[in-house]
């Protein structure tokens, strides 16, 4: 007999005895005692099937987790980042701006990298108030932004220091990883729904 066959057949014995042993201590109707007996069945078989499928109830729970609190999905494998696509079909990452937490959406197709003026402000990064503001043009029409830098911006692994940036209220809440940082990598690639990051 395999381990689990003995597993399920050591659950089963020990709910025929947990049973018994109620039925024995009362009295019970037949129809009372039938149906005391299918509760317990069925409450030790959703124990049984919870144990028996914990990692991946675990892993789907994790994954759920993740897309309510919005937690992007990576993995470190020595010096390379693994990113998983998220739900709305973006790659989300995490990373530290001047040690400051902050969520980016990977986007190749944007030259430089883009923050909110309120993630900004939020992360102590100096915004050049100086002369006229730059135009951008972007799916939504052309904004106003103003330039900044980050002195460290660790993604994972992958490290960037003094990067070139662009700030603006019209980002909205969303920070975008521009083309400026990817390029600074030995390669990035997507391979199914997974991205590959690797540092130069």
């Amino acid at each position: 007999m395999t381990g689990p066959q003995s597993a399920e057949l050591i659950w089963l014995v020990l709910a025929m005895v947990l049973v018994g042993s109620a039925l024995l201590s009362r009295r019970w109707s037949l129809t009372g005692a039938l149906g005391m007996v299918l509760w317990w069945v069925v409450i030790f078989a959703i124990a049984l099937g919870l144990f028996s499928y914990r990692s991946q109830i675990s892993s789907v729970a994790n994954h759920v987790k993740s897309e309510v609190t919005g937690e992007a999905r990576q993995q470190v494998e020595g010096d390379t980042l693994r990113i998983q696509k998220s739900l709305d079909g973006h790659f989300w990452v995490d990373g530290l701006v001047n040690g400051n937490h902050m969520r980016f959406l990977i986007d190749s197709g944007a030259s430089v990298t883009a923050v909110s003026e309120s993630a900004a402000i939020g992360a102590g990064l100096n915004i050049d108030q100086s002369g006229f503001p730059m135009m951008l043009t972007t799916a939504n029409g052309s904004i106003e932004a103003r330039r900044s830098n980050i002195a460290m911006l660790e993604i994972g692994p992958l490290r960037s220091s003094d990067l070139a940036i662009v700030v603006s209220p019209a980002f909205g809440d969303v920070n975008v990883l521009g083309m400026n940082f990817l390029s600074q990598l030995k390669s990035w690639r997507v391979e199914g729904d997974e991205m590959i990051l690797e540092p130069a």
